[in-house]
């Protein structure tokens, strides 16, 4: 356990509106746990599925991706061909054959939202947005925040698989 305080109880990060303050921590935090988490990964870790669950690789090669088609519904935009082509990519396994640029997309993935959130107007958080090409509804707030909670639910996986990769049991460490 690292004695450095999470990244929601270090203050507000500079330029972002209060309102999106809870997203923005959690997407930095979502780094963090990331890089202590595969720092030291084997190209064998992180591509393998222990019982067929996702591979670490998965996880870091759709976090980038999904954070940038989450902000771009709030942006109110439809997505592109290069989106909807990596979001087949994403599922390809064994590429790349090092972490070092999985964990390097999702820092810039994780800035290019940063500077989304600190141009964002607080009073359009409840403006609507249409998801995806069914065009389910949402809003500006709802896709921002869902794009926090979806990339910390994988920044977790990442580091549950790691465990069960690499064989570690034992009881469950606190924060």
């Amino acid at each position: 356990m690292t004695t450095e305080q999470e990244a929601w109880l270090r203050g507000p990060i500079p330029g972002i509106p209060p309102l999106l303050m809870p997203v923005a921590h959690a997407l930095v935090q979502v780094v963090e746990d990331a890089e202590a988490s595969c720092r030291s990964l084997t190209i064998a870790e992180l591509w393998s599925r222990p019982g067929g669950a996702a591979s670490i690789g998965f996880h870091l090669k759709h976090l980038p991706g999904s954070l940038d088609r989450l902000f771009a519904y709030a942006r109110g935009e439809a997505l592109t061909p290069a989106q909807r082509e990596r979001l087949h990519a994403e599922t390809v396994e064994g590429e790349p054959e090092d972490v070092a640029p999985l964990i390097d997309g999702l820092h810039q993935a994780v800035e290019a939202a940063l500077a989304q959130l600190a141009a964002a107007d607080p009073e359009a958080l409840t403006e609507p947005r249409a998801v995806g090409r069914a065009g389910l509804p949402s809003s500006v707030g709802g896709l921002l925040f869902h794009a926090a909670e979806h990339a910390q639910r994988h920044s977790g996986q990442i580091a549950t698989t790691l465990r069960i990769v690499r064989g570690l049991g034992g009881g469950m460490e606190r924060r």
